[in-house]
């Protein structure tokens, strides 16, 4: 099991703020700030933009961390991905990701 793979399917390697976690890029942490603070409405802040990956140890951006629903259940339920969970198909929780990202819902289609 690929574990940048997130418990949605999202691919945490591809991730701009894991990116910017790994080569300690402050540009880009500047970038995905001011990228997500206007898709979210919120105000995120670049020493939020920090993250080794969902499922890798280490720190995670506030959100993910503490947040995120998807990856709340699936701890919460001991399963590696949503992939292994029997109510992915229908979840509305994991449907705000794989709705609009084939490619997050491939990755778990694996995992079942």
């Amino acid at each position: 099991m690929n574990n940048f793979i997130a418990y949605c399917g999202l691919n945490c390697e591809k991730c701009e703020a894991r990116i910017a976690t790994i080569n300690n890029d402050n540009d880009l942490r500047q970038k995905v700030a001011r990228h997500w603070s206007e898709l979210n409405h919120v105000e995120i802040t670049p020493e939020m933009i920090n993250c080794t990956g969902c499922r890798i140890e280490g720190v995670k951006t506030p959100f993910c961390d503490h947040l995120c629903p998807i990856r709340l259940c699936a701890k919460d339920k001991g399963y590696p991905t949503c992939g292994s969970c029997a109510e992915m198909d229908g979840c509305k929780k994991l449907a705000m990701v794989t709705g609009n990202n084939k490619e997050a819902l491939s990755n778990l289609e694996q995992y079942k």
